[in-house]
């Protein structure tokens, strides 16, 4: 026999688990469809061959969320992996592609944060995402934001989505 002893915060406060015996987990799935928005922001020259064929710095994003996470049946945060395709700039008549894959941790409180690369027609990027899932009758709400910077500037997207808890 072992124990575990596992510390985080989250929106209620500072939480203690402690989890003995042997170690079970639970695989699942949240993908689903997001949308939101992303700012460009800086003086990344991305942004003035953007405005050059009319697309300003606000633009709509559409795609889907692939996600699968481990998350120990004994209590403590999930282990996530995610993967973002995102199409923006519809609105301008335009597709721009985004590609992002974070890893991070998702807490029982619903608070989570990841990190990792992106790829856009801004370039590549190192992106950091905190949000928070709200669990609906089974149904998975998240509202995240996410910061991609490179040496070019600054991204800031707003997204929100739906996954329906499959196991």
């Amino acid at each position: 026999m072992w124990s575990r002893l596992w510390v985080y915060w989250g929106l209620m406060g500072l939480t203690v688990v402690t989890v003995t015996g042997q170690a079970t987990y639970e695989e699942r799935n949240l993908s689903g469809p997001r949308f939101g928005i992303t700012i460009l922001g800086g003086d990344l020259t991305a942004n003035d061959e953007l405005e050059n064929v009319d697309i300003g710095r606000v633009i709509s994003q559409f795609g889907w969320h692939a996600e699968s996470q481990i998350v120990p049946e004994g209590g403590g945060p999930a282990l996530v992996l995610q993967t973002v395709m995102m199409a923006g700039g519809v609105e301008y008549g335009t597709l721009i592609p985004t590609l992002s894959a974070f890893i991070g941790m998702r807490f029982p409180s619903g608070a989570e944060f990841g990190v990792g690369p992106t790829l856009s027609v801004t370039g590549t990027a190192l992106a950091v995402a905190a949000g928070q899932t709200f669990d609906y009758s089974g149904v998975s709400i998240p509202l995240n934001v996410a910061v991609a910077a490179n040496t070019s500037g600054v991204r800031v997207s707003f997204l929100l989505g739906y996954a329906i808890r499959r196991n």
